[in-house]
């Protein structure tokens, strides 16, 4: 692709992408993901009616970065119109979808729970579950995500196959011996049936089926990945694009971060050897991404911490920065 027809340096295409549902922010740790999904999530704010940020990065950097607590119920931003910010503990949710119906099933809970963890990956996809039934119960017009870093970031959005498949043998097991279980129960004093548990969780392979259909329409969502020009976080880049593709989730957005000014840096013999380090991985990035939204950030010497910040740092998202 030559240069003139190369796309434009800007996030602008997220904010005008009015369908856009779900938004994931990722990359490897100490890129500065979570300053981007919250700078993005500022913009977005600007542009919907209503905008809900969450970490599912269990460091839960969003309070800091705004300067406010936030916890698992959304909660507005102060001085944001439209934003709020959700801070989920996913792995703190699996106890209570694996004990579903315990009350009424007695015994029948602790051969359920068995058979549920027995399955590779339920626990963290079940963790999932819950933080999409907390999502699907808002009416946010659009939900963006502050991950935690790449390989449970990718793990993450596998978890709606997982769980289908898994929640899919629960329910022929259940099926198969559903009558004995009930008659074991029975015998054992329980008052409940397999029933009721199936039930729960059959709503709840309805929810991820759905989620996950979603997640593979590039009308609904997309991925911006978040990087520094290094080898190792080019690499991770490479790998998260290669596995987001397989799961057939959009990407066509890069955030470059912490660039230095290549006219400025002569005057320093470690800031010159270090942007010509950048410059020769910028061009990499150019040859490999030609079709994506390519956005480069410039080394900050402050921290983009606070509302005030993030709004003037948010506005480079969708005006190209010029390195001077």
């Amino acid at each position: 692709m030559s240069e003139d027809y190369q796309l434009e340096p800007s996030l602008q295409n997220i904010i005008d992408q009015k369908s856009l549902r779900w938004i994931f922010c990722g990359g490897k740790g100490g890129v500065g993901k979570t300053t981007t999904s919250c700078s993005l999530a500022v913009q977005l704010a600007q542009h919907r009616e209503s905008v809900l940020l969450i970490s599912t990065d269990p460091a839960h950097n969003l309070s800091d970065a705004f300067g406010q607590k936030f916890g698992k119920d959304a909660r507005p931003v102060d001085g944001i119109p439209n934003l709020f910010c959700m801070e989920i503990d996913a792995n703190g949710s699996m106890q209570d979808l694996v004990n579903m119906g315990a009350e009424s099933a007695g015994p029948l809970n602790g051969i359920m729970q068995d058979i549920a963890l027995s399955i590779p990956g339920v626990d963290e996809a079940m963790s999932f579950a819950e933080v999409m039934k907390q999502v699907k119960s808002t009416n946010f017009e659009t939900i963006v995500f502050d991950t935690a870093p790449t390989g449970h970031t990718l793990r993450f959005l596998s978890f709606p196959t997982v769980l289908e498949k898994a929640l899919g043998k629960i329910s022929e097991i259940s099926g198969r011996f559903g009558p004995m279980l009930n008659s074991l129960m029975g015998q054992a004093g329980g008052a409940g049936n397999t029933e009721d548990v199936m039930k729960k969780l059959d709503e709840t392979r309805e929810t991820i089926a759905e989620v996950n259909k979603q997640f593979k329409n590039p009308d609904l969502t997309t991925f911006v990945c978040v990087c520094i020009a290094e080898f190792l976080s080019l690499y991770e880049t490479e790998r998260m694009i290669q596995e987001l593709t397989s799961f057939e989730i959009d990407t066509h957005c890069i955030v470059v971060n912490q660039l230095l000014n290549p006219n400025k840096s002569h005057n320093c013999e470690q800031c010159s050897a270090r942007s010509k380090m950048q410059q020769k991985y910028l061009e990499q990035i150019g040859e490999l991404y030609e079709d994506f939204n390519v956005v480069k950030l410039p080394q900050l010497t402050n921290e983009v911490r606070g509302v005030p910040a993030l709004k003037e740092f948010s506005k480079m998202l969708l005006t190209p920065y010029e390195f001077k």
